[in-house]
């Protein structure tokens, strides 16, 4: 069949976006935000091994407001794809494929997420004196 009469997908104008499809984007998204997060996290280790130079540079951007607001993203992917990934384990053990089951864990692992992500940073300015 030539190409241009193939059926389409869903068109995008039509298409109304799933739970399922938009967290299994959103889990893509996540891994791919904590591989470009580690790359933050490298720079600051290795600065921290190169001396008080370089890691006062390191550290001024990380604890800046875009540096801060980097962390938080990174955090917050940290914990959607823990918990998104202890969903997918379900799944591999057969567990949690009816509609309703695949619906409630994707809300409970966006709202654990959110949930551990918000203890963390609060209980980090709290104790560590993050706000200072």
């Amino acid at each position: 069949m030539p190409a241009a009469k193939r059926p389409l997908s869903p068109h995008l104008q039509i298409y109304r976006p799933q739970i399922t499809s938009v967290l299994s984007i959103l889990h893509r998204v996540t891994g791919v935000g904590l591989g470009l997060g580690t790359l933050l996290l490298a720079w600051w280790l290795i600065a921290a091994a190169a001396g008080p130079g370089p890691f006062a540079t390191a550290q001024a951007f990380v604890g800046s407001w875009l540096g801060r607001l980097l962390l938080f993203g990174f955090t917050g992917a940290l914990f959607y794809h823990l918990f998104n990934g202890i969903r997918h384990l379900a799944w591999d053990a057969g567990y949690g494929f009816d509609l309703p089951s695949v619906t409630r864990s994707g809300w409970a692992a966006v709202i654990a997420a959110a949930a551990v992500t918000l203890a963390v940073w609060v209980l980090g300015y709290a104790t560590m004196g993050l706000g200072e």
